[in-house]
């Protein structure tokens, strides 16, 4: 199993920037991709980006591409989400993911291990 810790989370203005982190342990090598998801009160979990380890490739959903950015640190095991030009409608819970195989996804069925979330509200 995997182990994920979030941070980062905090109160923003509309317009501002965050960064959140997410630090794994445990068996990271057995899942190739790492994921962001969010989820706001009475809503879905939602998929918001994902990278994989080997070589870098990220996904995105469309209502944050080109305002959010995922990285990761191989070495240190973390995994980033720079969240720019935030909006009120990011507001959410967000949470780090660990794939349950090697293949980018979108969908909660396809991460097996779960951080406890870190919170994330943007005000207008």
């Amino acid at each position: 199993q995997v182990q994920l810790v979030e941070s980062g989370g905090g109160l923003v203005q509309a317009g501002g920037s965050l960064r959140l982190a997410c630090a794994a342990s445990g068996r990271t090598f057995s899942s190739d991709a790492m994921g962001w998801f969010r989820q706001a009160p009475g809503k879905e979990r939602e998929f918001v980006a994902a990278i994989s380890w080997s070589r870098g490739r990220t996904y995105y959903a469309d209502s944050v591409k080109g305002r959010f950015t995922i990285s990761r640190d191989n070495v240190k095991n973390t995994v980033f989400l720079q969240m720019n030009s935030l909006k009120p409608e990011d507001t959410a819970v967000y949470y780090c993911a660990a794939g349950a195989g090697y293949g980018l996804g979108s969908s909660v069925a396809e991460y097996g291990s779960w951080g406890q979330g870190t919170q994330v509200t943007v005000s207008s």
